[in-house]
């Protein structure tokens, strides 16, 4: 007698969080910004149909896994499990021990995908202390540099190893400590920067991990397992989605005009012959901008052939969530899309346009 069997997508998450005693003026932004994220999987995997497992751990010079392997609707706020100690920063170990506890996890059944998030406010300064007793830093001459750059070793190789359908991201603190995670082997669409010093940028900071939670989610039904591009918008948009949820627009209601000056947009637009009216002007995303959450979003279809635009645009109420963004503010970096070119909506009338970029005007009736 034949059976059916129920074959389902199932996400391991693990996040990785930094309680070292430089996060203790951080401590409530962090439980927010991590609640966040945690509830961007709920909602998202109750949407998408996928079984979501989560793993938490806290490190300072010591890591310590806090949840293992629960089902995401299960997770209770991080107010009750999370607390910042005095400690150094054991990143590196906290990262590899992630990684390589999240191997125990057998995939027999299933499609089977691994999600790893670090989030820190500081540099490494401590992996190893556990099993020395000393942190490396204090460790002097030769003796301190080769403990440190035995863990360098490890993380490059629990990076370099890891399989296609592992996603490894951090969020950091600096531009500094960017480059430092992808020297770790983070890659680069992987890492973005949280400033928890501002209620902006902890602000800007939940509207990343809820995007990046949508997003990689969103990715699994495309069947892509894994990717290097998390903090990156825009990157999974497909043409099925595109014509179903956002409306195409009347050629004769917009153009496009290439950027050939770096003028404010007013100006830009009326000296293109077209009349300016505020918000009625989009900009190409070509670079790490910060989208507030009543801004307009449109795509433009290119051929993937020759990556010029086939003048074709589509927009509407449904584009936000399309791709990925809170109704929140929040700060992305544009994705690599060989179909699509994301326009942003602009208030403004002096903001400085980039050469080489296309503008959409949409025209008056």
């Amino acid at each position: 007698m034949s059976t059916n069997r129920i074959d389902h997508k199932v996400n391991h998450v693990s996040l990785v969080v930094d309680k070292s005693g430089s996060m203790r003026q951080h401590e409530q932004q962090l439980v927010r910004v991590v609640d966040e994220f945690v509830k961007g999987l709920q909602e998202e995997s109750d949407r998408l149909g996928h079984e979501t497992r989560i793993s938490l751990y806290a490190f300072d010079h010591e890591v310590r896994n806090l949840v293992w392997d629960m089902d995401v609707k299960h997770l209770p706020s991080l107010k009750g499990l999370y607390r910042v100690d005095n400690g150094a920063t054991a990143l590196i170990e906290a990262a590899v021990k992630s990684v390589d506890d999240l191997k125990n996890i057998w995939e027999g059944y299933g499609e089977h995908s691994f999600l790893q998030v670090v989030v820190t406010d500081g540099e490494e300064n401590a992996s190893g202390c556990s099993e020395s007793g000393k942190m490396h830093i204090r460790i002097p001459g030769a003796k301190g540099k080769a403990v440190l750059r035995s863990w360098m070793e490890r993380i490059h190789g629990a990076m370099a190893g890891l399989p296609d359908h592992w996603t490894s991201a951090i969020l950091v603190p600096n531009s500094l400590a960017k480059r430092t995670a992808q020297e770790y082997g983070f890659p680069a669409g992987n890492i973005a920067i949280w400033d928890a010093d501002s209620s902006k940028g902890v602000e800007e900071a939940i509207g990343t991990v809820k995007s990046a939670a949508t997003s990689f989610l969103r990715g699994r039904e495309k069947g892509v397992r894994g990717t290097k591009n998390l903090f990156t918008m825009g990157q999974d948009l497909s043409a099925a989605e595109v014509t179903a949820e956002l409306d195409a627009l009347d050629a004769g209601a917009y153009a496009l005009v290439p950027v050939d000056r770096q003028l404010p947009i007013r100006e830009f637009v009326t000296g293109a012959g077209h009349t300016y009216r505020t918000g009625c002007a989009f900009y190409e995303l070509s670079k790490r901008e910060r989208i507030q959450g009543g801004k307009q979003l449109a795509v433009a279809e290119k051929d993937p052939a020759t990556g010029r635009m086939t003048g074709k645009v589509f927009s509407g109420p449904a584009a936000r969530r399309l791709l990925g963004l809170p109704a929140s503010e929040t700060t992305v970096k544009p994705g690599d899309n060989p179909a699509y070119t994301v326009f942003v909506q602009s208030t403004s009338v002096n903001r400085k346009l980039v050469p080489g970029t296309e503008l959409l005007v949409m025209l008056q009736p």
